[in-house]
Parts: C-alpha cells; sequence; structure tokens
C-alpha cells in the first residue's frame, strides 16, 4: 500500500486520476485494520483539498527544509561566536543574496 500512494504522487498523472486513486487508497487503508493506515487515510481526507492542490502546482517544501537543514548546520559552525551578528552574517553570507567573486573570478578592469 506504500507504493501505491507513492506512485499516486509520481507526478506523471492527470489530476482527475490522482483524484480516482486516493479516493481508492482511502478506501482500502480504512478497510486495512492498520492503526498507522487507517489515521493516514483519515489525515489524507482531512487534507484533500490541500494535497490536490499541491499535485496540480507541483511544489513541495524540499526547497524550505533544505534552507531550513543549511542554516542550522551554519548555526552548529558558528558556535564559539561572540555576537549573534557573526552568526547572522555568515548566514546571510552563504544563504542570502550576497554574490562574492574571488579576485581570480573578477574579470580584469584593463581589457
Amino acid at each position: 500500500m506504500k507504493e501505491s500512494l507513492r506512485a499516486i504522487f509520481a507526478g506523471d498523472l492527470e489530476i482527475d486520476e490522482v483524484n480516482e486513486m486516493l479516493d481508492h487508497w482511502c478506501k482500502r487503508a480504512s478497510r486495512s485494520r492498520l492503526s498507522s493506515f487507517i489515521r493516514l487515510s483519515k489525515t489524507i481526507r482531512t487534507h484533500r483539498d490541500g494535497i490536490l492542490a499541491s499535485v496540480i502546482l507541483g511544489v513541495s517544501n524540499g526547497r524550505v527544509e533544505g534552507l531550513n537543514t543549511k542554516v542550522r548546520s551554519i548555526i552548529a559552525r558558528s558556535y564559539g561566536f561572540h555576537s549573534a551578528k557573526a552568526t547572522l552574517a555568515l548566514v546571510m553570507l552563504a544563504c542570502g543574496p550576497i554574490d562574492l567573486k574571488l579576485p581570480y573570478e573578477r574579470a580584469s578592469l584593463s581589457t
């Protein structure tokens, strides 16, 4: 059942097919007598509109989770800095819109 649910979200189905397959999966999960699948089917039914919108738009929270992991890693490395400003500066340098070029990467002004 886990693999059939994963196939629904693979991204290669039309929204009508996803809707139909979710209905079928939720019915099977409710009858499975496995508490985790029953709870998941209730959650899917509760958040069905959001799930279908996610499938239509093709968005996920993967980028946000990746950024959170990167920031947490930087914070862990900055343990012992004297101020929070230094940590924030390091986060902005690594994750922010700052684009630094090393001297050998810069274009020569004389040409």
